[in-house]
């Protein structure tokens, strides 16, 4: 019999707790959406381990942490809201005894930020055996995959605190499923309706299994140990924990890893379509995606966009860390000195501490601090990976220009965001993207220019884009960039971050009425 507990360092304090909101002009960036990892290793530690490849994977979600740990009986879950390092602490993870584990690190997608909706989720069947699954990316028919589980009894619209996640939907159909057949089986006969973004690691007491989308949005990859396998978001992970990389999870895949070994089953055909995002920005630059460094590709990104949008200046500059490997690519492509005029704070980020109305004045101030003596009196070319709302770069021009900068030229990594991402990316709505709704490209360009007030604007174009990644054009998505969406979107009432807080509402709100209309009057 599986027994599932799901600990939390404080309930009542923390399950209202919204996270702070960070100043406005630092909510700018895409949110990243999720990490999730898996460890098979009888004979190590593997709460530990995973903590470790959750650590490594922090930069992909810091909304909520969690792990789960089986030992052949029962299935045990710790998540909580927060960064790894607050949810986790040395004697949690010494009573998370067992052979196999998963942990997820969150950025909500679809959602609210609630305890609740913290990974991995967990599922018991009516056979007794529990599951607990982590989820990367986003799908697309929430709503529909919801309105099933509901009619077979899965997703009480009254429960309440209910997650509401499409994670939790697929979790609530896999164990279901799983019922009358393996784990694996309900797995394949369950994958291939899920439609969107889908990178899942998950368990039961004895194995660990691993599945990727038919697109390949997410990635996903495997590695070995001395004793044991592991499955990653990113190949940095597998690094820290000190794997060995194998390969890539396949589009369409699902890995089974038990006593037995690894057992690989298609559910779908392949379609890769990779995110040329997490070239660009949300993957590590210590990572490598289809066999391309992403630190690489960055690098290259700069020396294109140097070749085509050059700029007479003194010294290039990365709008730290994200805008670092172009710059440097930047610098080197036009022969224009590469230096550090803007030093970052490390400490800036998400927080259960509301920020006072005193410190979301600084803005921007809180996260970056010009190099005044650096540079004073020069030209600049500031290297950024994109723009999103246009926020950041607003007040960094602002900033530099109060410290002496003669000219400033800003240099963007990533084409012009114009389109939402529906596949595990929180973009801002299509009316706040700063890119959006231009006639043309250069009414586009002179409208971005002239809000953020640089002297001049240049973004690398797509194709160069994808050039830099040296994948196949026809293999990676570029939504955002391009409006073409590889997988086919639903009436858009139907999807969106809240979309099961709306149905779960609407399904109070009947059963309310319905109670209401039974009961007799006084």
């Amino acid at each position: 019999m599986t027994t599932h507990t799901s600990s939390k360092s404080d309930v009542t304090s923390t399950e209202d707790l919204v996270l702070g909101a960070a100043p406005d002009e630092i909510e700018n960036e895409p949110r990243e959406e999720c990490g999730v990892f898996g460890v098979w290793a009888p004979g190590e530690d593997v709460a530990k381990m995973t903590y470790y490849g959750l650590y490594a994977l922090q930069h992909r979600g810091q909304e909520a942490a969690g792990i789960a740990v089986g030992d052949g009986r029962q299935v045990l879950v710790f998540k909580d809201l927060g960064l790894v390092s607050q949810v986790f602490d040395e004697q949690t993870l010494v009573a998370m005894r067992g052979h196999v584990a998963v942990g997820h690190c969150r950025y909500s997608t679809t959602g609210a930020t609630t305890w609740e909706n913290a990974q991995p989720i967990f599922r018991t069947t009516t056979a007794g055996t529990g599951i607990a699954l982590g989820h990367n990316g986003n799908l697309v028919n929430t709503a529909e995959l919801a309105a099933r589980a509901r009619e077979v009894g899965l997703l009480g619209g009254r429960r309440k605190k209910a997650a509401t996640t499409d994670s939790d939907v697929v979790a609530a159909l896999l164990a279901y499923t799983a019922t009358d057949t393996t784990v694996e089986q309900a797995a394949m006969e369950l994958f291939p309706q899920l439609k969107g973004a889908f990178c899942l690691t998950f368990m039961d007491e004895n194995t660990l299994y691993a599945a990727r989308d038919p697109h390949g949005v997410r990635p996903l990859c495997l590695g070995r140990l001395d004793r044991g396998w592991v499955v990653a978001s990113e190949t940095a992970a597998l690094d820290i924990v000190g794997a060995s990389f194998v390969r890539e999870i396949e589009p369409g895949e699902l890995l089974a890893i038990d006593a037995d070994g690894v057992r690989s089953m298609r559910f779908a055909s392949p379609e890769p379509k990779g995110c040329v995002f997490e070239f660009v920005y949300l993957a590590r630059p210590d990572s490598t995606i289809s066999g391309r460094s992403v630190h690489a590709t960055r690098v290259e990104i700069g020396r294109r966009l140097a070749k085509q949008h050059p700029a007479v200046a003194d010294l290039v500059i990365p709008v730290p860390e994200s805008g670092t490997p172009a710059a440097v690519g930047y610098a080197q492509g036009s022969g224009i000195p590469y230096g550090q005029g803007l030093m970052k704070n490390a400490y800036v980020g998400r927080t259960f501490i509301q920020p006072s109305q005193t410190i979301r004045q600084l803005g921007i101030r809180l996260k970056l601090n010009p190099l005044r003596d650096v540079i004073r009196g020069k030209r600049l070319v500031v290297v950024d990976d994109s723009i999103v709302r246009g926020n950041t770069q607003r007040a960094l021009v602002r900033m530099l220009r109060e410290a002496g900068a003669l000219e400033i030229h800003v240099r963007i990594a990533s084409p012009p965001v114009k389109w939402p991402c529906f596949y595990g990316i929180d973009f801002a709505s299509p009316a706040e993207l700063v890119a959006n709704g231009a006639d043309s490209v250069q009414e586009m360009l002179e409208a971005v220019r002239s809000s953020i007030g640089a002297d001049s604007l240049g973004y690398i174009s797509v194709d160069e884009m994808v050039a830099a990644t040296e994948q196949p054009s026809s293999r990676l998505c570029r939504a955002c960039f391009d409006g073409e969406y590889p997988i086919e979107l639903p009436h858009d009432s139907r999807i969106g971050k809240n979309v099961l807080e709306a149905l779960y509402e609407s399904t109070v709100g009947d059963a309310s009425a319905k109670e209401s209309q039974a009961t007799p009057q006084s």
